[in-house]
């Protein structure tokens, strides 16, 4: 089942509606995370940003050495609740 049909079977109103607000709820976290801020959903897990410093890799194809950038990357740790429920 998917979220926004979740939320219209719990909330009721129109599908676009429950859309919104999937929607809403995911561009809160995005535009926290964007600032550098932590989301916690109790039971879910905490959504966090981490530094991921400047390192060489190597292209597969060619095997020449590529310098990546260091960059921001999005960090995901589940609850405990939520690992032992998918187990």
């Amino acid at each position: 089942m998917a979220i926004v049909d979740a939320v219209h079977e719990v909330l009721g109103g129109t599908k676009v509606q429950a859309e919104q607000a999937v929607d809403k709820v995911i561009d809160s976290i995005v535009g926290t995370l964007k600032k550098g801020g932590e989301v916690s959903i109790a039971g879910l897990g905490i959504f966090s940003v981490k530094q991921r410093a400047a390192r060489t890799a190597r292209n597969p194809r060619t095997g020449a050495s590529v310098q990546v950038a260091a960059m921001k990357v999005p960090k995901f740790r589940p609850a405990k609740a939520f690992k032992d429920a998918v187990k």
